[in-house]
């Protein structure tokens, strides 16, 4: 009987758990989960309400932190908190709970984080030194009054992975000298000076202090008064070196908002040299790091293994971030991205990349067959929806090429690229939801940076954003769309002639 009785007894343990297991994927499903209307697939974005600018990211103990500006109670920008995610492979992310938040001192806006491996600052021990942030305290009651010291810089430290952060109790450790906009450090090891150098962004330049311990800084230098773009106000600067053949080169991201070149913000660069001190460049013109619309306010990963140079942006636009049409959650991250140099005709310029890590989001490959077009289209025949496109383009002629993914609503988005002008078009204009934003229902030009004769071009293409890298990130375009329907349709036209070959498609796996 005892053995009947312990059978009827498993039998109900298992139909309860086959029943629990139903239940909670249909809670799952009920609950939408990352499946809003335009939520991104393999974008990183927050569970809910708003975000803007990564910040303090560094590499730990095989953990890539990402920080990010949050604000959890709206969908639009209020009091900043820092939000924080961790990931082992830049690409699935485990979300963790706020990092920092405000505090009498102020809100708590963009900075950086590094690892005190020599416990300069004395906040951890020799045996486990901390990681620390330095991040801009806003203070809004002075700057109601009217104030120009409202803004600082506080640092705060971890000596547990980074899971909980204690702030230094004698913030700020870098006060205001009387300027409205001095903000976002960021800051790195300088090994030839043995000292801390931190780019701050002062109004319309970038001012570089030093410290030896993250705590008592002095001021080196400034740079930018008369170079680059002065449409508006410099934000989120970065300083790193990167090597090319051998010779090293200093570089400066420094974001500008407004003042893009598609209205609203964007993020300018520069190349030079970088003694401890000054950052010097030869640089007359303004590069860009992006030639679309959406890649804002990025920077690079600290501490990162083998001395790469990884890059996240915030993937969206000061000019309608707050208004584009989702409503849990607003706003994600670009895909990361690998920086390296290139020379283009006598000049250095950045190369970016996707990291190879998104390559294990790959479904099966889709190849296609070589297509040659002359004064013709072709529509390929798989759908495409989250997807990378991959393929090689030789054109015979100087006509012009255009990459249309549509759909039977007649949606679409478009990229140009037009030879005898020498320049790139992206229109959006058709996408569907435009009318929240007169900038944002825009069509973009951008110079050709690039031989049209023969180039590789890759589509990174999620629910409402589409990443274009021609040859390997040569030249980079961001942008998003908010169709009513997905634009699950690709098809290339050509005036003139051209050969499309090694073409295929990876259909990509959602990270969440």
């Amino acid at each position: 009987m005892k053995y009947f009785l312990l059978l009827i007894f498993i039998l109900f343990m298992q139909c309860s758990k086959s029943a629990m297991e139903n239940k909670a994927v249909e809670t799952t499903e009920k609950n939408g989960y990352y499946t809003e209307k335009y939520r991104p697939q393999f974008h990183f974005s927050p569970e809910e309400k708003w975000m803007n600018d990564p910040n303090g990211m560094v590499y730990f103990e095989g953990e890539y932190h990402l920080f990010y500006q949050y604000y959890p109670d709206s969908t639009v920008w209020g009091p900043m908190h820092w939000g924080h995610a961790v990931s082992t492979d830049l690409v699935h992310w485990e979300h963790l709970p706020i990092a920092l938040y405000p505090d009498s001192l102020g809100y708590i806006f963009s900075g950086s984080a590094v690892y005190d491996s020599l416990n300069t600052s004395g906040l951890g021990t020799k045996e486990n030194p901390p990681l620390i942030a330095i991040y801009t305290y806003h203070d809004p009651i002075l700057e109601k009054q009217g104030s120009d010291v409202y803004q600082t810089q506080g640092i705060a430290y971890s000596t547990d992975k980074g899971r909980t952060w204690t702030k230094y109790e004698s913030n700020p450790v870098l006060k205001n000298p009387g300027i409205k906009d001095f903000r976002d450090p960021k800051v790195r090891w300088h090994e030839p000076s043995g000292k801390w150098i931190m780019a701050l962004a002062v109004k319309d330049h970038i001012s570089f202090y030093s410290s030896p311990n993250l705590i008592d800084w002095i001021k080196e230098s400034d740079f930018g008064h008369d170079l680059g773009a002065h449409g508006g106000v410099w934000e989120c600067p970065d300083l790193f070196p990167l090597d090319y053949n051998g010779h090293e080169k200093w570089v400066l991201l420094v974001s500008i908002n407004p003042g893009g070149p598609y209205g609203g913000s964007a993020t300018q660069y520069f190349i030079g040299d970088f003694d401890g001190k000054t950052f010097t460049t030869d640089q007359k013109t303004t590069l860009w790091l992006d030639y679309g619309a959406d890649n804002y306010a990025g920077v690079t990963w600290s501490n990162v293994p083998n001395g790469e140079t990884l890059f996240l942006g915030w993937m969206s636009n000061w000019a309608y971030g707050m208004l584009v049409p989702t409503e849990k959650w607003r706003s994600a991250m670009t895909v990361p991205r690998k920086l390296s140099l290139y020379q283009h005709e006598e000049n250095y310029r950045i190369k970016s990349e996707p990291v190879e890590a998104l390559n294990s989001l790959r479904n099966e490959a889709i190849s296609m067959p070589e297509v040659k077009l002359t004064n013709s289209r072709h529509t390929f025949e798989k759908p495409i929806d989250l997807a990378e496109i991959n393929l090689d383009v030789t054109q015979a002629t100087s006509g012009t090429l255009d990459f249309i993914f549509e759909n039977e609503a007649g949606e679409y988005i478009k990229l140009s690229i037009v030879p005898e002008k020498h320049e790139i078009i992206f229109d959006r204009s058709k996408a569907g939801k435009t009318s929240f934003s007169e900038e944002f229902n825009s069509i973009h030009r951008s110079p050709l940076l690039f031989d049209p004769a023969s180039f590789n071009i890759r589509f990174y293409k999620d629910e409402s954003s589409l990443e274009i890298f021609i040859n390997n990130g040569e030249q980079v375009i961001t942008e998003l769309f908010f169709s009513d329907e997905p634009l699950n349709k690709l098809t290339i036209q050509a005036s003139g002639e051209a050969i499309l070959k090694n073409i295929k498609t990876y259909p990509i796996q959602s990270i969440w």
